[in-house]
């Protein structure tokens, strides 16, 4: 808007304070007024998202340590679409004229920090191919004739991913052994279903030791007596800690099993753009 950028994440979250970088944003649009759709990225030594290198951004409120915090991860804005432009809505629009509005109003140069990624007008299978060979996640197929529906799931958008990963609502913890018994050992996690949350498994790898420092800090304000997880067996319960089911995580997982739990989930990071009544089975 006339040069001042503001960054809201999909749960309305101002998040604009955390990412100064990202302030470019306001010199590279030609337009008055724009909604641009995009990703927050930081980036590892060969040019791919690092998820967990993203995490040591998220939720700082000290403007020292995200300056600190800038220095170390720098961040990126991918801008994958244009919901309105100097007052415009665009979410009727087609994807394909959404796209080219796109990139006629954002002009990036090759090193900034905006970036508007190249679409990929190949078939899903060849596409799939190309992310696998170059290490990514997995793509997003999107309709060339779909509108924008904003906070919806539609098939006219789809997720792929090369792994298979899940939001999870934290219900507790269990102390750990060891060199982590004075820390987490494992989390307590549950997907909404029904008028609940229902139990899905334990998640005791992939945290580095600040990881569980943080969520230590940030559990600690939101414990409770009671369970907030439906069908906890007995074992896993037996010396939980419980808590306030208002956090959102994303796991990395190998399958469900037939009694619907995560099998060898190990933890990627939290999702503080997810709220818990958002988080659905993938």
């Amino acid at each position: 808007d006339g040069g001042t950028v503001r960054l809201t994440s999909r749960n309305g979250k101002d998040l604009t304070a955390g990412y100064p970088e990202l302030r470019e944003l306001g010199t590279v649009v030609s337009a008055t007024t724009a909604a641009v759709d995009g990703e927050i990225v930081a980036l590892d030594s060969h040019g791919r998202p690092d998820f967990g290198l993203l995490q040591t951004r998220m939720n700082l409120t000290k403007a020292s340590d995200v300056k600190r915090s800038a220095r170390s991860a720098p961040v990126h804005f991918m801008a994958f679409d244009l919901l309105a432009v100097d007052g415009d809505s665009l979410l009727k629009v087609p994807y394909d004229e959404r796209r080219a509005r796109l990139e006629s109003a954002l002009k990036p140069g090759t090193s900034s920090s905006i970036q508007v990624p190249p679409s990929l007008d190949r078939s899903v299978e060849a596409a799939i191919a190309v992310s696998r060979e170059l290490g990514m996640e997995g793509i997003v197929a999107k309709r060339r004739s779909g509108t924008y529906q904003p906070g919806a799931r539609s098939r006219s958008w789809i997720k792929i991913k090369h792994h298979r990963m899940q939001e999870v609502v934290i219900g507790g913890w269990r102390p750990g052994n060891g060199r982590r018994a004075s820390s987490i050992g494992s989390l307590l996690v549950g997907v909404p279903d029904g008028s609940g949350l229902r139990y899905v498994g334990r998640v005791g790898t992939g945290f580095t030791d600040r990881q569980l420092d943080d969520i230590m800090r940030t559990l600690g304000p939101l414990a409770r007596d009671s369970p907030p997880l439906d069908g906890v067996p007995g074992a896993d319960g037996a010396d939980a800690r419980w808590v306030e089911p208002a956090l959102v995580g994303e796991v990395e997982f190998a399958e469900w099993t037939s009694g619907g739990r995560l099998r060898q989930a190990s933890w990627r990071g939290w999702r503080p753009d997810k709220s818990p009544t958002e988080v659905r089975i993938e």
